[in-house]
């Protein structure tokens, strides 16, 4: 029988890529990446050996979808930030008997979603960045679940979520959940960037002060008071993709009936206007 044995909420600024090239961002992201790595050390210790993460980069109009394949390879470049990640080599193996279970549990609770086989179905960065560092220390197939959901809501992903368990524990898999998203996500106008430092600031303060009383709602194990506050949170604090991945980790976790008190791994830090960290949310 299979179980998700780690669940994180997770960062992946691409300011980590660069703080290990040599350049003025070099070792600025260290703590980040630290966290990943300690993430992916927790893994291995509890026997994960597939990553299903929910990646706010990839985004989607109709349905819910999941990247299924049974391999990924090749060299990614950002289309969004050519300039911060570019040609970066990936190679790991996915999960299709998983990926496909947890499509048909989402239709089976009645959410539309799709399983993909496709090798030009491209892996989005909010999936590489967290796998770039994980690998290092654990080496686990992949899964991508699509999390920048335009056109669905919050209830919805909390059902995906619940399938990612149902399908999990109906597998022989040992799975880490990733939610790979920020805070909140209010990126600096591109006038205002330079003259606010903003690769290492905050755009709003309204927004640093409320991450922090999330990530102090989540280490006291108030999950049921965030979850009232979700929504709200996600629009008027621009949550990286509507906060879909938060809600379908809250789904597999149990919604509001989750009690466990999370640890922050790496500690909050403003990026690029955004507000971000490393919680492992524990089980």
């Amino acid at each position: 029988m299979g179980e998700i044995v780690l669940a994180a909420k997770c960062t992946h600024v691409p300011t980590m890529l660069m703080s290990e090239q040599d350049g003025p961002l070099k070792g600025k992201r260290q703590a980040a990446i630290d966290g990943h790595l300690e993430i992916a050390r927790r893994a291995r210790a509890l026997g994960a050996d597939t990553a299903v993460i929910c990646d706010t980069h990839w985004l989607v109009n109709a349905g819910f979808h999941i990247n299924a394949n049974a391999r990924f390879q090749g060299l990614f470049t950002s289309n969004e930030f050519p300039q911060f990640i570019r040609d970066m080599p990936f190679a790991y193996d996915g999960n299709p008997a998983l990926g496909d279970a947890i499509a048909a549990a989402a239709c089976d609770m009645g959410v539309h979603t799709l399983a993909h086989h496709l090798d030009s179905l491209p892996l989005e960065y909010g999936t590489l960045v967290p796998m770039h560092f994980m690998s290092r220390e654990h080496e686990m197939r992949v899964i991508s679940v699509a999390a920048w959901c335009t056109v669905h809501d919050h209830q919805e992903s909390r059902m995906v979520g619940a399938a990612i368990r149902q399908a999990v524990e109906a597998s022989d898999s040992k799975v880490l959940l990733v939610a790979s998203g920020s805070l909140s996500h209010r990126i600096w106008p591109n006038r205002d960037y330079a003259a606010n430092n903003g690769t290492f600031t905050i755009s709003s303060e309204f927004n640093r002060q409320v991450d922090l009383r999330v990530l102090d709602l989540w280490q006291r194990g108030e999950h049921a008071t965030f979850l009232k506050m979700l929504p709200e949170y996600a629009a008027h604090c621009s949550g990286e993709g509507a906060m879909h991945d938060t809600a379908m980790l809250y789904g597999a976790l149990g919604w509001d009936e989750y009690g466990g008190k999370c640890e922050v791994v790496s500690e909050y830090f403003p990026s690029s206007g955004t507000g971000q960290a490393n919680v492992v949310f524990p089980l």
